[in-house]
């Protein structure tokens, strides 16, 4: 059965989820479609335990607690989660209308739709040596989804961001020892973290290696996995032990099927106006860090100042000949009652 609305939003990261409520605001319900089998994109998936400063208002927030609260913040408005699902088609009817359909054959019939798919279909960069792929998902991982996995274990860390420095203070706290191997001497993560991580290494259960990854070390009969060969800058190979490796070398962005719906990209990402972040096709808007324009800067708020202009740009589509009033969440009765808040006395 064809699900008949207004709008459907393609990503539910932290620019999904708040597009969700500016939308709500002007009376427009969405459903909302990803790949992940949750919502939270990147921010539970990646990093759900990282700390994060820029949030106005939020001093500091978890990434999964940032995402907890958009979706209770979104409640309200009762959207429609179609999750586990990706949106393969994309194209325009002769009323205007879009036909969008996913991998699970939800099929809508959507007034406009908005694009808020991240980076769109990423994938973890892969340590590529020879015979890494037998233990791919085993003991070579590429995200840490319980940290309760690398108790008691000794552990390589691959990386030298954020994330690698962020899961070699946070997994210190179960492992047995830590292994941080970057190629470089300075690390690219926040400079107080690389810090923190090197007065660490002096006196805890840390060891941090500079140098190039040779291959992987298996036991004899090479059925199982004892850890890494690695090249120092004096040219000295050597062999670290460990049960459990991590790589965090980044993302490798992909757009996906988003590429194939004849959209304006640049740069593997999606043009838009400043005005209402609507693409180069009328009705297809795009917002968060799948969208460019000049000056644009990746960050979680701009993605929330787009998705507000979006949600205007919706409502236009959806009634050009209506006018447009700005209400404000302190005084509108109308938005008191679309949120479901008593009115202040």
């Amino acid at each position: 059965m064809t699900i008949k609305c207004d709008c459907v939003v393609i990503g539910a990261g932290p620019a999904g989820l708040f597009q969700i409520f500016e939308l709500g605001l002007l009376g427009i319900q969405t459903h909302i479609v990803d790949s992940l089998p949750q919502p939270g994109g990147q921010c539970s998936e990646l990093y759900p335990d990282k700390p994060i400063y820029d949030i106005p208002a939020l001093p500091i927030v978890g990434g999964q607690e940032l995402i907890d609260r958009l979706m209770e913040q979104a409640k309200p408005f009762e959207p429609t989660y179609h999750l586990n699902q990706e949106v393969t088609e994309l194209e325009k009817n002769d009323d205007g209308r879009f036909r969008v359909m996913t991998s699970a054959q939800t099929e809508f019939d959507a007034g406009t739709v908005i694009i808020a798919g991240g980076l769109g279909s990423f994938q973890p960069r892969s340590l590529r040596k020879p015979g890494v792929e037998k233990y791919e998902g085993d003991c070579i991982n590429y995200k840490v989804t319980s940290p309760e996995k690398f108790r008691d274990k000794n552990v390589i860390i691959l990386g030298g961001g954020d994330s690698a420095l962020d899961w070699t203070l946070e997994l210190m706290k179960v492992a047995k020892r830590i292994k941080l191997v970057h190629r470089r001497e300075e690390f690219r993560g926040a400079p107080a973290m690389a810090a923190q991580v090197l007065e660490l290494a002096k006196n805890d259960h840390l060891d941090v290696y500079h140098g190039m990854i040779k291959g992987i070390t298996e036991n004899e009969v090479g059925d199982s996995l004892t850890g890494l060969e690695i090249k120092k800058f004096d040219d000295e190979i050597i062999q670290i032990e460990a049960e459990e490796i991590l790589a965090f070398y980044g993302l490798s962005p992909k757009l996906g099927p988003i590429a194939n719906w004849g959209l304006g990209i640049d740069k593997n990402q999606l043009t838009v106006d400043t005005e209402k972040f609507q693409t180069d096709q009328e009705g297809i808007f795009a917002v968060g860090d799948i969208n460019t324009y000049p000056g644009k800067k990746k960050l979680i708020l701009s993605g929330f100042h787009e998705a507000a202009l979006a949600a205007f740009g919706v409502q236009k589509h959806l009634n050009p000949d209506a006018k447009q009033f700005v209400q404000y969440t302190t005084t509108s009765p109308l938005m008191h009652k679309r949120l479901g808040v008593s009115e202040p006395k």
